[in-house]
């Protein structure tokens, strides 16, 4: 993306932000709430105008091919819900049928159900999950139709210790097989564990983009934590 901005009438929300992702890695946009990570992440997903500025998905343009690159992406927003009356391995079905018929159906609904690993839970209704399972499910539905791109704002937003951990393993088993991640946060230490590579936006600005590694060492930080403060006081 080229210096992309977001305006709601005199308000700007996102300035004249630019970055790019390279293929296969998970990269992190990360900032305070508030920052613009979702509006970023909303105009890259089609899901809102540019003001101004381009993006391109994958060799195509947001504005000026949308559909094209809603065939290449998935969206996972951090308050995406599935619908609490089917059972998990119901809702994977009806969403499947969106994108696969046939063979390919069956093998789409598959591999989401290995994905979500839920078990014998697969079959219970959604009102019944955790909070945890309900996102595993989710990220299954997200990334069966094979996206080239994974979007996915807050991901472990909510989650306690141990489903935070298993969501990380599975954008990590993601990425092992040729889906980019581009994921926002505003938790920098578990972005640090997990991010390639990373942008930090403050008050719709971009303030950095590097390796974690690349930036605890030109801030002489310990955490990104530490490097955010740094590098927004000057």
């Amino acid at each position: 993306m080229n210096d992309v901005r977001k305006a709601y009438g005199e308000i700007e929300a996102v300035k004249g932000v630019s970055f790019s992702v390279n293929e296969g890695e998970v990269f992190g946009l990360i900032g305070p709430n508030g920052s613009g990570k979702t509006t970023t992440l909303r105009m890259i997903s089609t899901l809102l105008r540019l003001t101004s500025g381009s993006i391109n998905v994958c060799g195509h343009d947001v504005t000026g091919d949308p559909d094209k690159v809603r065939g290449v992406i998935s969206y996972l927003p951090e308050d995406a819900g599935a619908y609490k009356t089917l059972t998990g391995r119901a809702y994977l079905r009806f969403m499947a049928g969106f994108f696969a018929d046939g063979e390919e159906y069956e093998k789409m609904v598959d591999a989401g159900i290995k994905l979500a690993d839920l078990g014998d839970r697969i079959d219970s209704k959604v009102d019944t999950y955790s909070k945890g399972m309900a996102r595993r499910l989710l990220i299954a539905r997200a990334v069966m139709p094979s996206p080239k791109i994974a979007i996915m704002d807050e991901v472990t937003s909510g989650l306690d210790v141990i489903n935070a951990y298993e969501i990380r393993e599975i954008i990590r088993g993601i990425t092992k097989k040729g889906v980019t991640v581009l994921l926002s946060s505003h938790n920098m230490f578990e972005v640090d564990m997990l991010c390639d590579r990373i942008a930090m936006i403050n008050e719709g600005r971009l303030v950095l983009t590097g390796t974690p590694a690349e930036l605890k060492e030109r801030y002489g930080a310990a955490n990104l934590e530490e490097v955010f403060v740094k590098a927004v006081k000057g």
